[in-house]
């Protein structure tokens, strides 16, 4: 999120001699993006962050398309994932093209004895069950049901669970995840008039610095490879750090959302945007206000992305049958709108309850195995039936 933080010590100017008690000096790390013509922070650490001790063999992690190209209205019902013990190995991706990817997971345990970093995607996680503390060596998030967790590329953290019942859902970009630009002025600052604002971020704290030296695992995943290095010191050894990159919480409950005398299109609801995608939530909110509007979403031809929602709780006024956790793809080229008989109920109704995640890429999704695996088969044809 680019607006400047700051926690822990820090030398009074950049790039100057900053030490210990002990007379040596911290390392300063440049964290920086698009050839230093972006944000950026600078990161101290105790030791060198280029300590590296062993590097193992790669594993590929390449998604594979079951379903390269798409014409077709589906749905996939993520909840039915079995849940696994590890973080990484819960993550199942459902849907990916060349400028992000979606996937599920269901972790029952904590990151106690590996770290992790995207060196080539930015994250967002979506907190749909359970709780606990995203760490990294910015500090720490605590998140919970509802939140997004956006974490830029090449950061290093854990997820520490409270418990053993967690569903995420996840979008890897490989473009940075950014606020509208239309919610933000020349400054960068939140407009007034955009849904949510700064004081709605939650920012890394608690800032515990581990002066460590020993083995430490990082899973680092580059090019669709996940490389296990090992480190000689914590990887999260810094005792300060200032600047405008870092990860970042948001919670869906604190989206404020657009309404008007008539049905508001899908913009209103952005959240982030990447390179070719937007994020957008759907939350709780009162129905449009004019005496004849017709709250259901009228029917859409999506000529220019596919469109991907996320249930996640609440009833929907424009679909019938409705999982938590069920996503829905309606692909470029072909119309999509409301379910029989939804139009006609919503008349007259004053608010929805529902709660979504969507996701539209301007560039088709190709459907992984996986995804299929969990398809409810029969939706394409739940417009007639």
């Amino acid at each position: 999120m680019p607006f400047y933080h700051r926690l822990g010590s820090v030398p009074p100017k950049r790039h100057t001699q900053f030490r210990k008690a002990d007379g040596n000096l911290y390392a300063e790390e440049l964290v920086s993006t698009e050839g230093f013509s972006s944000i950026y922070s600078l990161v101290y650490h105790c030791h060198p962050p280029t300590l590296v001790k062993a590097i193992g063999e790669p594993t590929d992690l390449t998604p594979v398309a079951a379903v390269p190209k798409n014409m077709q209205h589906r749905s996939f019902l993520t909840f039915s994932n079995a849940p696994a013990d590890d973080f990484l190995e819960s993550r199942t991706t459902l849907l990916f093209n060349n400028d992000l990817s979606i996937s599920s997971a269901a972790p029952r345990k904590s990151m106690t004895d590996y770290f992790y970093k995207n060196a080539d995607a930015d994250e967002v996680i979506f907190v749909h069950e359970g709780s606990g503390i995203f760490k990294s060596i910015y500090g720490q998030i605590d998140f919970e049901y509802g939140d997004y967790l956006v974490i830029p590329r090449g950061t290093i953290y854990q997820m520490h669970f409270n418990g053993s019942d967690n569903r995420l859902m996840i979008v890897e970009s490989l473009s940075p995840i950014r606020p509208p630009k239309r919610y933000l002025n020349n400054y960068g600052q939140l407009l007034e008039h955009s849904p949510y604002c700064e004081r709605d971020i939650k920012l890394p704290h608690s800032l515990e610095t581990h002066d460590e030296q020993g083995d430490f695992k990082v899973l680092i995943k580059k090019e669709n490879l996940l490389y296990p290095y090992t480190y000689a010191t914590h990887p999260f050894d810094a005792v300060g750090w200032d600047g405008y990159q870092y990860p970042f919480g948001f919670s869906i409950h604190n989206y404020e959302p657009i309404t008007g005398r008539v049905h508001m299109p899908p913009p209103i609801h952005q959240t982030f945007e990447g390179h070719n995608f937007v994020i957008c939530s759907f939350v709780p909110r009162l129905f449009d206000y004019h005496p004849l509007a017709v709250p259901a979403p009228y029917h859409h031809s999506n000529v220019d992305s596919d469109e991907i929602l996320y249930y996640v709780d609440g009833d929907f006024m424009s679909r019938k049958h409705v999982e938590r956790g069920m996503i829905t793809l309606h692909p470029k080229g072909i119309p999509h709108g409301p379910h029989p008989g939804t139009v006609e109920k919503s008349l007259g109704a004053k608010e929805t309850k529902e709660l979504a995640v969507m996701i539209d890429p301007f560039h088709p999704l190709k459907i992984t195995q996986a995804a299929m695996q969990v398809e409810d088969p029969k939706y394409w044809k739940s417009w007639v039936e």
